[in-house]
């Protein structure tokens, strides 16, 4: 009995919802906040946006638009999941390790928590891709 009541037996598991779930509420967030601001205030961005790989900031402003903007969106829909979750864990993680320096606690630990959040979720996503109620599954099942 306590078993079952530990494992929660009673109530269905079913992991593509769980995958549903994860991109919906983890991934609408990264768009919404960071996705919009870059791909509709972009030359505002440009003039003062970090340039962490020294390859310019209107090149790394772009691979961040492409990340927040697009991919954010390409895991919503659950399309190409796989790719768009490894273009956001590379550019959450260069952000981290180059920009915020590896902070996570303390008062200079600006967004931190939030980038290894965002970095666990494209991880996951990056191995477990989107589930079946996606567009990935969907054009798997027309090949």
């Amino acid at each position: 009995m306590l078993s079952r009541f530990i494992r929660l037996s009673a109530l269905p598991s079913n992991s593509d919802l769980g995958l549903l779930l994860l991109r919906i509420t983890a991934i609408l967030p990264l768009f919404l906040k960071h996705g919009i601001e870059k791909l509709f205030t972009f030359s505002q961005m440009a003039a003062h946006f970090p340039d962490p790989l020294h390859i310019g900031p209107i090149p790394s402003l772009f691979f961040a638009m492409v990340s927040d903007g697009i991919c954010s969106l390409l895991i919503l829909a659950g399309l190409a999941t796989r790719w768009a979750a490894a273009v956001i864990f590379v550019n959450l993680f260069v952000a981290w390790a180059l920009v915020h320096h590896f902070e996570l606690f303390g008062h200079q630990a600006d967004h931190g928590e939030l980038i290894v959040l965002y970095m666990a979720v494209t991880l996951t996503l990056f191995f477990t891709g989107a589930g079946k109620w996606s567009l990935d599954a969907w054009l798997a099942g027309r090949e």
